[in-house]
């Protein structure tokens, strides 16, 4: 969802750019469709539906991923980790202030720009492992962690291990992952199960430069959506209070 500069050490790859703008579109809709019906009482079954929660899902996933894959692309990780995740903290400060029933705490700016940091900071160590075994060994931790904020591991029709409650308690622990009770956020991504999904875009991205991939192929640009694309983070600071003053209009009229 940052602006990160991919590709920036190898030439900037405009095929991700597109795929990002292409993604924040889908966001934009979402939170649209949120608002109708959240804030408007639009009434609309199917959003609350496993369809809206695959769409929400594939938004998410695919920033995460994108955000990991462009770590070893570009430079400066750990100026990009600071400048997302102050992002993230004004989105919740302002929404504390403004809508505290639509709060936003440990959001997905949060997130992105926390896994940029430790992915960063732990460069060198990380590219110890071979991309693909880093690949596979965090896909399997992702799946393993998917559902620790609802109290366990493991994946609920095949296997699971409930995690004791006293670590659910305090911010700290909410941030890793562990929620506790009474905890709410309109927008939460913990630091676990999705800084695994963040490695293993990292990993794609290190095994895209390491076979050379990244040369070959990059090259689809459709102008709005790259240019979306390349100030990511700017559009989605500023998507939510143009809805919400969208919305309220409306609101208002009808």
């Amino acid at each position: 969802m940052e602006d990160i500069p991919s590709g920036r050490a190898v030439g900037r790859l405009s095929l991700l750019d597109t795929l990002r703008g292409i993604t924040l579109v889908s966001m934009i809709l979402y939170h649209a469709a949120w608002d109708a019906v959240y804030l408007l009482g639009i009434q609309w079954e199917w959003y609350h539906g496993t369809g809206a929660f695959i769409w929400q899902q594939s938004i998410c996933w695919t920033f995460i991923l994108l955000s990991g894959f462009c770590l070893p692309l570009g430079r400066h990780p750990m100026r990009r980790g600071v400048e997302v995740f102050g992002a993230g903290l004004l989105v919740t400060v302002v929404t504390v202030l403004v809508i505290p029933e639509n709060r936003v705490v440990f959001g997905v700016l949060t997130l992105l720009g926390s896994c940029m940091m430790l992915t960063g900071g732990l460069d060198r160590l990380l590219k110890m492992l071979p991309p693909v075994a880093g690949v596979i060994g965090s896909g399997l931790m992702f799946l393993l962690t998917r559902w620790v904020n609802d109290g366990f591991l493991g994946w609920e029709s095949l296997w699971t291990f409930q995690l004791p409650d006293w670590l659910y308690h305090g911010l700290g622990m909410t941030y890793l992952g562990f929620p506790e009770p009474g905890f709410v956020s309109t927008d939460y991504f913990s630091l676990i199960p999705w800084c695994f999904l963040f490695l293993v875009g990292y990993y794609l991205g290190l095994l895209c430069l390491r076979t050379g991939f990244h040369a070959r192929g990059w090259k689809l640009k459709l102008p709005l959506l790259d240019w979306m694309g390349r100030h990511s983070l700017l559009i989605y600071l500023l998507h939510q209070p143009i809805l919400y003053i969208a919305t309220m209009a409306v609101g208002a009229i009808i």
